[in-house]
């Protein structure tokens, strides 16, 4: 099989309470969301997503931030709470996305067309993974895991807040169901029947949240674990986020994700919104 390329792509950086990130597991909802915490003590952290070139086509895992929350590239408020639709979820992260940094803007920089994407991935439906997606409509086929597009719709208080379906409004978003048992839960999808992408569901921070493990043929992999957990030290320490809808379900997820990174033929396990990282371009 020829090579493949990921691509690290900054699609933006996101302010959140540190609680939120890297609450550990007697972290409050409250607590998580900053309610309680000074903006002053915020972080903000990376926004990454990811272009694949594979043999078989260009996929995108995740696409950041929509442009039109900060037209002007810079920190907007007004714009935020209009892309977001929601009042509440500004008030839990505040987003912002540098001119160039938008997906369709580094697909263009790069002389691809979004019509030229075979594949869009989705890890979760969270703002800053999924609120650009209008700007990969194109894109041959969007697809969440079938758990993850049912769990935005359960009656729950977290689940209004976090999620909004305006995001994805228009866009012909496909769902997949696991047809493999990798994984902690032992639920995975194959992506393209030949094991080299393969999403595992990760449950915990979300209920259908996927990790997508890039595999060549010698067994190498690179694994993006998406918000599994916030940084390295997540895996490292076994730091559980503050935001889950089932805290025991994301230990043992995080602790897959350990066992992989620890692996020795894991070449790079990438977190979503981990400070230490730029953008940079892997070769498998």
């Amino acid at each position: 099989m020829d090579k493949i390329k990921i691509h690290v792509l900054r699609t933006g950086e996101v302010r959140v309470s540190p609680y939120l990130p890297f609450g550990g597991d007697d972290c409050s909802m409250l607590k998580a969301s900053g309610m309680t915490t000074p903006k002053k003590d915020w972080i903000w952290l990376p926004v990454f997503s990811y272009l694949i070139e594979h043999p078989k086509g260009k996929i995108l895992f995740d696409t950041g931030w929509h442009r039109d929350m900060s037209p002007d590239g810079t920190y907007d408020k007004r714009a935020q709470i209009k892309s977001l639709g929601s009042w509440f979820l500004y008030h839990i992260n505040q987003g912002r996305i540098a001119k160039g940094e938008a997906i369709n803007e580094h697909l263009a920089a790069m002389g691809i067309s979004t019509g030229d994407i075979d594949y869009v991935l989705l890890s979760h439906l969270d703002c800053d993974h999924a609120n650009g997606l209008n700007q990969v409509a194109q894109a041959k086929h969007i697809l969440v895991s079938k758990a993850e597009l049912e769990g935005t719709k359960r009656l729950s208080f977290q689940i209004k807040i976090r999620f909004q379906q305006r995001w994805w409004k228009g866009v012909n978003l496909q769902t997949f169901d696991w047809n493999g048992t990798e994984g902690p839960v032992g639920k995975s999808y194959d992506v393209l029947g030949d094991s080299s992408l393969t999403m595992v569901n990760i449950p915990g921070h979300s209920e259908g949240l996927c990790a997508l493990k890039i595999k060549n043929a010698e067994g190498r992999f690179v694994l993006l674990f998406a918000d599994g957990g916030y940084a390295t030290k997540s895996w490292r320490d076994m730091i559980t986020s503050g935001i889950t809808l089932d805290k025991k379900l994301q230990r043992q997820s995080l602790a897959w994700i350990r066992e992989q990174s620890l692996d020795p033929n894991c070449i790079e396990s990438l977190a979503t919104h981990d400070t230490d990282i730029k953008p940079h371009v892997i070769e498998l």
